[in-house]
């Protein structure tokens, strides 16, 4: 929940404009309210505003906005030295705050005009480490699943083998798996459609696995005493113990136990794992065109998904040893 009464005025108009008109989801508008209020308190410090060090203490709901027109790229780059020295913050959560800063200063100097120039404009991103997925090989995928389905003491065992098989076939996000609606399901067209990133909406077709999983779940989903509350939860497709909307710490809990249930590191492997599990089986088992693999993930950008070309490393010894001139 944002405290829009601790903010400056220009900050609230950016994030109003940012869920109204940019369409970012809640979650995006909220990471974007933390990122300035971090952002302000360091500049209070950086223009000797305040004697406070505890970025906690510090307030911005009078951050002047004389102040922010006399901010430069190198105070901008301050920041993000500050990031990386003192927060060891690292290139990715770097990366995100300077996006955050761009959007911000171009709104601020095209669209509220409250600027004349733009500090940001020539603010660079950091480089990132291309780090190829951690995931689960089709032998341990089975075996969670195998592990999931044997479970006979758990109560929740048919909700439970429906998160563990969504995840492992569909690649869904965490986020976008909690959301999930009854009436998201077409049963009919074996297919469901999901809100990912930014609030679009995508549809992915549900597999023989999901569809057996999703039904076994709805004949002993609770329909009685379900809470009406603001999350939804008596239209909620997954609901937890409470008879609520389950939430992302209760899966990322199940996940975990029946991980460790398999016999699988759960320092390895999370909900986000499962969900580069069913990218990368996709790619290097059912053959699938990378277009039509970012367009079940949701990915903005084909680089994104590319990250699920890569080749294991049986592959390439399997190349290796085919080589014509191996044996001579």
């Amino acid at each position: 929940m944002i405290n829009s009464d601790q903010n400056p005025e220009f900050v609230n108009s950016f994030l109003d404009y940012s869920i109204t008109i940019l369409n970012k989801s809640p979650n995006s508008v909220k990471e974007y309210n933390y990122d300035l209020n971090m952002f302000l308190k360091y500049m209070k410090i950086h223009f000797k505003m305040t004697k406070e060090t505890d970025f906690k203490k510090i307030t911005i709901k009078d951050f002047p906005l004389e102040t922010l027109k006399k901010i430069t790229l190198d105070d901008i780059h301050s920041f993000v030295s500050y990031l990386a020295l003192n927060q060891g913050a690292k290139a990715a959560t770097r990366a995100r705050k300077i996006s955050t800063i761009r959007i911000f200063f171009s709104y601020l100097t095209q669209k509220a005009m409250l600027l004349e120039t733009n500090p940001a404009q020539n603010l660079e991103t950091p480089k990132l480490d291309k780090r190829l997925p951690k995931y689960l090989s089709l032998d341990d995928s089975k075996k969670l699943l195998e592990a999931t389905e044997d479970n006979q003491s758990d109560e929740n065992k048919e909700r439970d083998v429906a998160i563990i098989t969504l995840f492992l076939n569909c690649g869904l996000r965490l986020s976008e798996l909690v959301s999930i609606n009854i009436k998201d399901i077409d049963f009919n067209e074996n297919k469901l459609t999901v809100i990912g990133k930014g609030n679009k909406e995508r549809t992915i077709y549900l597999n023989k696995a999901c569809v057996n999983a999703l039904k076994n779940y709805l004949t002993v989903r609770p329909k009685e005493g379900v809470k009406v509350d603001s999350k939804g939860s008596n239209k909620a497709l997954f609901l937890s113990k409470r008879l609520e909307r389950i939430s992302k710490r209760t899966v990322q809990y199940t996940v975990d136990k029946e991980l460790q249930r398999a016999g699988l590191d759960t320092s390895k492997y999370s909900t986000h794992k499962l969900r580069h599990t069913a990218a990368t089986l996709m790619y290097q088992y059912g053959q699938v065109d990378i277009r039509a693999l970012q367009e079940l993930l949701g990915h903005k950008s084909i680089s994104t998904t590319e990250i699920y070309t890569h080749v294991s490393n049986e592959q390439v010894r399997e190349a290796v040893e085919k080589n014509p001139l191996a044996d001579l």
